[in-house]
């Protein structure tokens, strides 16, 4: 498809604060013109050439706006034609603590405040779940540039070793991609947010005088949709990708005293902003024949998003404070470059191997109607294209037969289809008596394989045959001694030798063929596998996880004879009574993780079977529409007056069976891989929680058993020092955790906004797995500092947290 010259649209979003310079910047009653007022120094003297106003037009002024009404104006309608094929890219620029971090990310506390990001994936995955035609795929990747080195802030995410792998930025015929980057696929809007979420934790940050929380790094967050056609028309894909770009701000060292590590990056940062501005000048000059993109990694990386195949949005950030307004002139100065700029965005679409196949079956059948018609001109109107019916197979073989008999002496040809039928009875002949030969040969003589060295060793030995694979002559042999024995002179016994070497060849055969009927309803070997392991899981792992605990009592360190009491208890059996009273709390966590466990992993067993299931039931379908397409064009097909094929009522059930399969099938995937997740995570919980019981019960069989008598009237309640359990009334006193108040919050916050279920999960998920991380730390320093909390609530994973 031709490309459709667009240029840059600019906007410029003023930061909200109570020392707005109104005398200073104005605004257009049109929301599009900014003038900006600067006072002459009087100190400079009379002569003052300076200029002292400027007027700068962009297609929008955002002031005092709402994050929706931004999102609205700047990237709504980008997002709309990129589900429709058209790459876009929106770019956040302007001097550092302007707010670029919170136009493009928002504030992850308050819903209505998120930002273009969230609310771009949220428009994405709407858009998705009103899809029914074309089916629509997502998936997310996200890069940052910091100090000139590209970094995956997705990295944590994956078990691969993509993150390991030497990042670079590469070009290819399809335009720039980053090597080594990974890209997540997400089928919920939630999975969407947390990937964001994550990214953002991973971020480099630092503070100085501007701003606390200052973004160190260029980042670009990418969205990669893929839509697939496949009912009713011929089969197409659309791709196309967003790309929501947070740039670094540009600071003056002067105002911000950086020192050290931040000076450093500040210098980073400036030095490819500046070649940022250099390709920016170098495409507004239509007479520069190159373009330095490979400058910077920012600006190689852009290559694509500044004019080239994209619809490209600008947000300059800007301060209204007076005293930031030499940074404000230099980011609207940049706005109206990039105005100046046209790209050439163009549809990304692409046909698949069967659309290419039902184009070409359309231009046989053009093909053929004209050959027909020039058959028709020359009186060869007799002759047909048509694949052979069988009584005209049926003729071309009496012909051929009558020919190899001298009958006749001529085979009626009139096309190529005879000419290839007549070739292939001659081969069938041929084959025929080749295999007759062979019968009665080996109704004489015991054939044997010269591949067969087992065989022809064999036969070397009894001394039919010599060295050399001839056979050796009767009086030869008798002359030499040699028994004859296994292959007799007589037809019966070689036909007795022909039925023994043939038996295991048949058996051969026979077990194949079964071995590959049974591919075709049987799951795969590794599916197979993958249940055994499950059961086997279910059923040993009660009995393991006692062997691992008893294992660990057994390595404990012994204790000096001289602090050990005349008589203490077996270790085994201390561990039972401890189990009834003191620890009878932490052996109910460690149960009630392990049931969970259990249970998850139950129900992956029956999603993968069932996941099985659908794949083979959509195999036969598959097989189903192969056959009606085959019997439709043997018969014929009927299209309808705009040239459409016109399918019959089955096929059509087929189909919307076929689709209704693969929708499941990808729900049951998407669970399968919640679930694979959620099994680790408890694995992990249970292995901590024994971990836990055992060094709590070691703390409890010394304090009982192993210390002197005076220390043990110190630990008594009324002691010095306190026990290492944690009393219940001190458990029961705890904060409430990140499930509590997500709970709370559904109660009060999401009836009147529905729509952002899918960012409190995502918020609480990616909060839970940094605090379990911050408690694991702390957990790993403490020594004998006990604590130990439970999640409230039906079948949620336990997890412990530090008391102080």
């Amino acid at each position: 498809m031709d490309a459709v010259e667009k240029r840059v649209h600019t906007f410029v979003r003023v930061k909200p604060t109570a020392n707005f310079a109104q005398d200073m910047i104005k605004f257009g009653p049109d929301n599009k013109t900014i003038d900006i007022y600067i006072r002459k120094d009087a100190k400079k003297g009379v002569v003052n050439n300076r200029q002292t106003d400027w007027s700068f037009r962009l297609d929008g002024v955002l002031h005092n706006t709402s994050q929706e009404l931004a999102y609205e104006t700047v990237a709504k309608k980008l997002v709309s034609e990129a589900l429709i094929g058209y790459n876009g890219t929106i770019m956040c620029y302007g001097q550092t603590g302007a707010g670029k971090t919170y136009t493009m990310t928002g504030a992850t506390a308050e819903y209505k405040h998120r930002g273009i990001i969230p609310r771009a994936i949220q428009q994405v995955f709407k858009a998705t779940a009103h899809s029914v035609d074309p089916f629509i795929t997502v998936r997310i990747s996200y890069l940052e540039i910091y100090n000139e080195t590209l970094f995956d802030l997705l990295s944590t995410m994956t078990s691969s070793g993509t993150s390991d792998m030497q990042m670079a930025v590469v070009d290819c015929p399809q335009g720039v991609y980053v090597k080594g980057l990974s890209i997540h696929s997400v089928s919920r809007e939630e999975d969407a947010l947390n990937l964001l979420f994550e990214g953002e934790t991973n971020r480099m940050i630092a503070e100085h005088t501007l701003n606390k929380n200052s973004s160190r790094s260029h980042c670009i967050f990418t969205i990669y949709i893929e839509s697939r056609f496949r009912v009713f028309s011929d089969v197409k894909c659309i791709n196309s990708k967003i790309n929501l770009i947070d740039l670094a701000g540009s600071e003056r060292l002067s105002k911000t005293g950086s020192e050290g590590q931040v000076l450093k990056e500040a210098t980073y940062i400036n030095k490819s902003l500046s070649f940022l501005e250099q390709i920016i000048i170098a495409l507004a000059d239509p007479k520069r024949d190159h373009i330095p993109f490979r400058q910077s990694k920012l600006t190689h990386v852009l290559k694509d998003s500044l004019g080239g195949n994209c619809n490209t949005v600008l947000v300059a950030n800007i301060c209204g404070e007076a005293v930031h307004v030499e940074e404000t002139l230099s980011s609207l100065r940049f706005a109206t470059r990039m105005k100046w700029i046209t790209t050439e965005p163009i549809l990304n679409e692409t046909y698949d191997r069967e659309g290419t196949v039902k184009a070409l079956e359309k231009e046989i059948i053009l093909l053929k109607q004209e050959l027909a018609m020039h058959d028709s001109l020359v009186n060869r109107s007799f002759v047909t294209y048509d694949p052979l019916t069988d009584i005209q197979i049926a003729g071309i073989k009496s012909q051929v037969h009558k020919y190899l008999k001298g009958v006749i002496d001529e085979i009626d040809i009139v096309n190529i289809r005879q000419v290839r039928e007549v070739f292939k009875q001659f081969k069938l002949i041929v084959s025929q008596q080749e295999r007759e030969v062979e019968a009665r040969l080996r109704s004489k003589y015991a054939l044997i394989d010269k591949n067969d060295f087992a065989a022809v060793a064999a036969v070397q030995k009894a001394g039919v045959v010599d060295v050399d694979g001839h056979l050796v002559r009767e009086e030869d042999r008798q002359a030499s001694g040699t028994r004859a024995t296994p292959f007799s002179s007589r037809r019966g016994g070689k036909k007795k030798s022909r039925k023994r070497n043939e038996q295991p060849k048949k058996d051969r055969i026979g077990s194949s063929l079964s071995g590959r009927d049974l591919d075709g309803f049987l799951p795969s070997k590794s599916q197979v596998i993958i249940s055994t392991k499950d059961l086997d899981v279910k059923e040993g792992v009660r009995s393991q996880d006692t062997a691992n605990i008893e294992a660990e009592l057994s390595k404990l360190a012994p204790v000096d004879d001289s602090q050990r009491p005349s008589s203490p208890p077996s270790k085994p059996v201390a561990f039972e009574q401890f189990k009834e009273e003191c620890g009878s709390e932490i052996s109910r966590i460690f149960k009630e993780n392990k049931s969970i466990l259990l249970a998850r992993k139950k129900r992956s067993s029956t999603v993968a079977q069932r996941i099985n299931f659908i794949r083979r039931e959509m195999e036969g379908i598959k097989k189903a529409l192969e056959a009606q397409k085959q019997e439709r064009w043997q018969q014929g097909e009927y299209v309808d007056e705009k040239g459409q094929i016109i399918i019959d009522e089955q096929e059509f059930l087929l189909i919307m069976k076929l689709k209704d399969l693969k929708e499941e099938y990808r729900s049951g995937y998407a669970e399968l891989q919640d679930l694979k997740a959620e099994i680790q995570y408890c694995q992990h919980l249970v292995d901590r929680c024994r971990n836990k019981l055992i060094s709590e019960f070691e703390i409890w069989y010394s304090e009982s058993f192993l210390i002197p008598k005076d220390v043990q009237e110190a630990l008594k309640p009324g002691g010095n020092i306190r026990p290492g359990m944690i009393p219940i009334n001190r458990v029961m006193c705890l904060e409430e955790d990140e499930q509590d108040r997500f709970e709370r919050m559904q109660e009060t916050t999401l009836p009147a906004c529905p729509a952002s279920v899918s960012f409190y999960k995502a918020k609480m998920k990616t909060d839970q797995k940094h605090a379990y991380t911050r408690t694991m730390s702390s957990l790993e320093q403490m020594r004998k500092k006990p604590g130990l909390i439970t999640a409230a609530g039906k079948n949620k994973p336990l997890s412990f947290l530090h008391v102080m």
